[in-house]
């Protein structure tokens, strides 16, 4: 069953916010640790979660697999971000 198209739009527009919140970070002075640095991205994740958790429509089972795949695409969109922050940290 593919994902409704309020649902879609609602993962790209997330994404897209998502992305303009990691192209504003800059590196911390004095840095934290790549594990620190883990787990706020991991809370930006959760953030976005929870706040499109309200706006997903559908039947549950089509919420859930919406929020399934948003999450999804925000991992992948940390995922060079984490790495950018690692170079920046192996760099020092």
């Amino acid at each position: 069953m593919a994902l409704l198209q309020a649902n879609k739009d609602l993962i790209s527009q997330a994404m897209r916010e998502f992305n303009a919140l990691l192209d504003q970070q800059v590196h911390p002075d004095p840095p934290i640790s790549e594990e620190a640095m883990v787990t706020i991205a991991g809370d930006w994740v959760n953030f976005y979660i929870t706040y499109y958790r309200r706006k997903m429509v559908g039947e549950q089972e089509e919420q859930d697999r919406a929020l399934q795949e948003l999450e999804q695409e925000l991992n992948t969109l940390a995922n060079p971000f984490l790495a950018k922050y690692r170079a920046f940290l192996k760099s020092l």
